[in-house]
């Protein structure tokens, strides 16, 4: 899968851009907030419909303007155009000029793996910013996914404004509960086994992976939910017996929003035990495990995205990362230390894109 034209309006400090990239590794560099990042946060949110930050999407519209257009020329199997508008009352997405009326339609078609520095928050971050990492891996695989957690989310919102209604009114009918109880169990249990078996490919590679990166060590992912083997009904059995806990607090205190991951560095917690050095190896593992599935499992190469790898790593690891970079990856490195990069890629094909100001050059 290839990106091979990108078209830009009013996208942060980019007025109107229009450029084309090389088949396999493009490197984007220029001093800090020329726009670098910005470019290829265009990129993802052309793939995923949002950006890679924790902003609103009306930070991504360009100051004094009120529309934004992301559009892409992206190869896979066939070529297709894809398109991103985003306004401040909500966004669009289109394939080939086609509206998608469901975003979940959309994302998935596009496949992109990204490392940012924020990332190596994972490991020591909470656990909902570990569900988004796994949220995002698995909705590249699998269509319906979305759609569960939509549906799941709002279920969620429903049986906790109900018990709030009952804990405050003794009338209120216990048997809607159950039936919002019993459909949260079964959307639950379709969200607990995607991410088990996800969980199980990325395990099937991320250990060979981080030995290869970081020459030592034994890392594992374990995933630990509320649902872990338990039947329908034994689950329906335990929302029964916390009922009066849920009353009190006005909140469902079981199910898979509270599902977490943990890392393991030879059987001990990454979080709790591993340097810093080990964690960054973990995240950047998990990355390349990624991009390992999307070719087993959908018989493609997704895009790749390294966004100021260089200011995180030893000249050493990143050498041991660009060994995974073959010829089939489109990769987009950001850098403000272009001597550096190029020197480390003496035996590749590259093109060097120039960003200053929100304006591109080519070189």
């Amino acid at each position: 899968m290839q990106i091979q034209e990108l078209k830009l309006l009013n996208f942060r400090n980019y007025d109107k851009v229009q450029i084309t990239f090389a088949p396999h590794l493009n490197i984007i560099y220029g001093k800090n907030g020329s726009g670098k990042t910005n470019l290829v946060e265009a990129i993802y949110v052309l793939a995923l419909t949002r950006s890679f930050k924790q902003v609103n999407d009306k930070t991504l519209i360009r100051n004094t303007t009120n529309l934004t257009k992301i559009e892409g020329t992206i190869k896979n199997k066939y070529q297709n155009t894809y398109k991103v508008i985003l306004t401040p009352e909500g966004k669009k997405v289109k394939i080939d000029n086609n509206k998608i009326t469901k975003i979940s339609d959309y994302i998935s078609k596009i496949n992109i793996v990204l490392f940012n520095p924020n990332d190596l928050k994972m490991i020591k971050d909470t656990p909902s910013i570990r569900r988004k990492y796994l949220n995002i891996a698995i909705s590249q695989l699998n269509v319906s996914y979305l759609r569960q957690l939509n549906t799941y989310n709002k279920l969620i919102k429903t049986r906790n404004a109900y018990l709030k209604k009952m804990y405050l009114n003794g009338n209120s009918l216990k048997s809607y509960l159950d039936v919002i109880t019993e459909k949260l169990v079964d959307v639950g249990l379709e969200i607990y086994n995607s991410r088990k078996e996800y969980i199980a490919l990325l395990n099937s590679f991320i250990g060979n992976i981080y030995e290869k990166i970081a020459r030592a060590g034994n890392l594992k992912v374990n995933y630990q939910s509320d649902f872990d083997l338990k039947t329908k009904e034994e689950l329906l059995a335990i929302y029964q017996k916390n009922l009066s806990k849920d009353l009190t607090f006005g909140k469902t205190n079981l199910g898979v929003h509270h599902d977490d991951l943990e890392f393991t560095l030879d059987n001990l917690a990454l979080k709790d035990y591993g340097s810093e050095g080990q964690q960054k190896n973990a995240v950047i593992s998990w990355k390349f495990s990624e991009i390992a599935i999307i070719r087993k499992e959908k018989e493609i190469t997704p895009i790749l995205i390294l966004d100021d790898l260089l200011s995180e790593l030893d000249v050493e690891k990143i050498e041991n990362i660009f060994t995974f970079i073959d010829k089939e990856i489109q990769t987009f490195i950001t850098t403000t230390e272009i001597e550096k990069v190029t020197s480390l890629l003496v035996n590749s094909d590259y093109k060097k894109i120039c960003v200053s100001n929100g304006k591109l050059e080519e070189v």
